[in-house]
């Protein structure tokens, strides 16, 4: 497939990162907290999760997308780079809302069987 488009763009919101994927007290997103905290991902290093998923959606290709009502929805799966250096597989799923030019990141799905 392709790359992301407008990848250069992208926007990781520090919200989405600190409130549910790092949030082990998130209704839905505590088992992505602690699997992304056993990788060495931690709330006080949001930045460093940042890095981890742009590096991520520039080295991986498309592996599948949709549209809805507001934009067309990519996943993007591959290994996302971690700091202990055992980098889990994971699909990471972007957004490109009707009339933006930059894809936002709406979350992450550990794949089975590498993590």
């Amino acid at each position: 497939m392709a790359k992301l488009p407008n990848i250069e763009s992208a926007v990781v919101a520090e919200a989405k990162l600190r409130d549910y994927l790092l949030n082990p007290a998130h209704p839905r997103g505590a088992a992505k907290a602690r699997f992304l905290m056993r990788f060495g991902f931690a709330p006080e290093r949001l930045e460093e999760l940042r890095g981890a998923f742009l590096a991520h959606v520039r080295a991986n290709e498309i592996s599948g997308s949709s549209q809805n009502d507001f934009g067309t929805i990519f996943e993007v799966d591959g290994e996302l780079p971690s700091s202990d250096g055992r980098n889990p597989v994971v699909r990471v799923v972007w957004m490109l809302d009707n009339g933006e030019t930059a894809p936002r990141l709406i979350t992450m799905v550990p794949r089975t069987g590498r993590d």
